[in-house]
């Protein structure tokens, strides 16, 4: 949870924020609690000086499932982005319906989107659907429950598998296959619209309805059509702006809406599920600091080191398996724990050239912005430019999608001019055609996986 103050010129004038639990009862599953983020917001704006605030907006991660009663009470924890749990339905509406549909929707179906999760309620857990009023985003519900209006936004219902990117408007033929009436979907308005008055810290402010997090980064950097980035942080997105709905979908891309009105922008991405969750993981394995990982690295990636498989959470691009699991290849009797730190972020970083691959486009403008908690270190970053083989401009923007969301508090749909970078990161051609053989090989093995 993150809360900034952004001033009239975009600038934060002050940013605070806490962690929150997710919960994995059973394996594949990732759920949270919203009243822990509501309980993390109180904590979080505590802290903070709201007195001057004028207005509000929210962002937050896209997908998810916030199943709540009429008082917009949750009947059972939120399913999240990251959760795999529908693999079986995703699949089969994959199979049940043709690219066409797919092409109206803005993806192929995932597991962990909501339809695919809606689904997964409806032949589950059918008693939390009877007692369900909405089905909502995360960043909706907070909202909603704080005192504002039931609604969403184009970015927000583009990532659901229920909405015609194109038009938008709800889907009625994804609705009646997933066995939901849209009545229980908030009525879509533009990012930047009102949407009613929320309390927060005993003040009345008044809200808008916001974005989700890509869109809003996309706002709060202040690109246009023809430009991306490359996002690093739990997750991987590689973006690019479009005034179009491209006209087909390949390589477990998406095609999703920017923040405004319904119709009027997009963005493809490649959207990448293990960046720092692997790297997570692989730490608490082997008892490591982050720390730990860059002084592996500092050497560089080894000719004999193993080749990490980074997908511990099922991928999206450009593999789209719920089903795929990480793994070492090439561990013989003299790999150390060093190798196995350096090869965790040499994977992940072959994750993140993957799907920046899927969107990039011969005339792809370079340097590429990079942003993302995840990608501040400078060995990693050149890493990241050796992996994909392009300049990358590292940005210090930790807070592009809540500048997005202010952006929206105050009527516009991005900010006042795009931000800068002040230095470039080239790609080294040796290391290129080194991490490019082994990055080979990585898509060898999971291609055999799969097949």
């Amino acid at each position: 949870m993150k809360v900034a103050l952004v001033g009239p010129d975009d600038s934060v004038q002050q940013s605070t924020s806490r962690a929150y639990p997710i919960h994995s009862p059973h394996s594949g599953w990732a759920e949270t609690h919203p009243q822990d983020w509501l309980n993390a917001l109180t904590e979080v704006v505590g802290k903070l000086d709201i007195s001057q605030v004028e207005s509000v907006s929210f962002s937050g991660q896209m997908h998810g499932v916030v199943a709540v009663d009429e008082h917009l009470d949750p009947v059972r924890p939120a399913i999240l982005w990251a959760d795999t749990r529908s693999a079986d339905q995703s699949e089969r509406m994959a199979t049940e319906f043709g690219a066409k549909d797919w092409q109206r929707w803005g993806s192929r179906p995932v597991a962990g989107f909501a339809a695919s999760t809606i689904t997964w309620l409806v032949e589950n857990e059918p008693a939390v659907l009877e007692r369900t009023r909405y089905l909502m985003q995360p960043k909706d519900w907070l909202r909603a429950r704080l005192g504002g209006d039931i609604a969403t936004d184009p970015s927000d219902a583009s990532g659901t598998l229920l909405f015609d990117v194109a038009a938008g408007t709800w889907d009625a033929i994804s609705c009646e296959w997933v066995g939901i009436d849209p009545v229980v979907l908030p009525p879509v308005r533009a990012s930047q619209a009102a949407a009613g008055v929320v309390r927060i810290a005993g003040r009345d402010i008044p809200s808008t309805v916001g974005g989700a997090d890509t869109a809003c980064a996309i706002a709060g950097i202040g690109l246009s059509s023809g430009q991306g980035f490359i996002a690093v942080g739990s997750g991987s997105q590689s973006v690019a702006v479009t005034d179009h709905v491209p006209d087909h979908l390949s390589q477990g891309t998406h095609v999703f809406a920017g923040v405004g009105e319904p119709g009027s922008t997009w963005y493809r991405i490649g959207a990448v599920q293990n960046a720092g969750v692997a790297l997570e993981r692989v730490l608490s394995w082997l008892d490591a600091s982050i720390e730990d990982a860059i002084d592996a690295l500092r050497i560089g990636v080894q000719p004999a080191d193993p080749i990490f498989i980074p997908y511990v959470a099922g991928e999206r691009t450009p593999f789209m398996s719920a089903r795929l699991r990480g793994s070492w290849i090439g561990l013989d009797l003299a790999t150390e724990r060093s190798a196995l730190l350096r090869s965790a972020l040499e994977g992940i970083s072959h994750a993140v050239a993957l799907g920046f691959g899927a969107v990039r486009d011969a005339d792809t403008q370079t340097p590429v912005p990079l942003i993302g908690g995840g990608a501040k270190d400078p060995i990693f970053q050149q890493l990241l430019s050796n992996s994909c083989g392009v300049p990358l401009a590292p940005m210090d923007t930790p807070d592009s999608a809540v500048i997005g969301a202010a952006a929206l508090s105050r009527g516009r749909t991005s900010t006042i001019s795009p931000a800068q970078w002040s230095h470039v990161v080239e790609p080294q051609p040796h290391i290129v055609d080194l991490l490019a053989d082994r990055r080979r090989r990585l898509v060898e093995h999971v291609e055999r996986e799969l097949s």
